[in-house]
């Protein structure tokens, strides 16, 4: 069994689905994608998220803003509290920092980023955490407020080797997207050689970053497939292997507290 450890199911192109999502979820599942994360990324979009999850079974929900979506106040630690209670919400974000496309939005980022955090620490669930050109405050951040117990994942992870450890010792998950399989991505293979198993997830971030071969279309839960393929062989174990523990480690991370 393969997990999407994360997903905007609320995004996808559904143009070759004529029974909608329902096709698209079908599809990943026929492929052996059973279980996936549908994560939320703003507050106009947290209802169709959880509703998503709690129309299809194996599809799971997180609630929380993007640190490009946040808006002139940072959404507060009882107000994450309150939407995390909704049935098959299993984790907060995704949050983070990004100065990459929002820079000018840094401090109201941060104070976003250390609400979900202190939320996180509250509800024990996992935090999601995107960062992009932040590294430094990103782990300062987490350093300070993360919940070793809850903790959470670096989802798409780009970053460096030190980053990933840093992480690591938080103890955080990485999860690797179909970026690893671009022609420019040397410096994350190496990153993904070396990831603990006990703390590798996949995921596909779709509708965006496609792995090769459909690079530049859009993506769906279904190619998680192939990110775990061309992970299994940088890895040299099996695609087997790979599925097995990952989805173990999906289940560890998301869905301890469930049933």
């Amino acid at each position: 069994m393969l997990v999407d450890s994360h997903c905007h199911l609320d995004r996808l192109n559904l143009d070759l689905y004529p029974d909608g999502l329902a096709g698209a979820v079908e599809a990943a599942k026929s492929r052996g994608v059973k279980q996936m994360l549908c994560v939320c990324i703003s507050e106009e979009n947290r209802q169709q998220v959880v509703e998503i999850a709690q129309q299809f079974d194996g599809i799971f929900a997180s609630v929380g803003i993007h640190p490009s979506d946040v808006m002139a106040s940072a959404v507060d630690v009882d107000t994450l509290c309150e939407w995390s209670k909704a049935d098959k919400v299993v984790a907060l974000g995704e949050t983070g920092l990004d100065y990459y496309y929002s820079a000018e939005k840094a401090d109201i980022q941060k104070l976003s980023f250390v609400n979900h955090l202190k939320a996180g620490a509250k509800t024990q669930l996992p935090v999601i955490i995107h960062t992009r050109d932040a590294r430094e405050d990103t782990i300062s951040l987490m350093k300070e407020h993360a919940c070793g117990e809850a903790a959470g994942v670096m989802h798409c992870f780009t970053e460096s080797w030190e980053m990933a450890e840093q992480a690591l010792d938080l103890n955080f998950y990485i999860s690797i997207s179909g970026i690893v399989t671009f022609k420019n991505a040397e410096a994350l293979r190496d990153v993904t050689r070396k990831i603990p198993l006990d703390r590798l997830l996949v995921e596909t971030d779709s509708p965006y970053l496609a792995p090769v071969p459909f690079r530049g279309k859009p993506n769906e839960p279904k190619y998680v497939r192939e990110v775990a393929e061309y992970i299994a062989e940088l890895r040299g174990i099996s695609l087997e292997k790979l599925a097995s523990i990952t989805s173990e480690n999906f289940n560890n991370l998301f869905l301890k507290n469930i049933g």
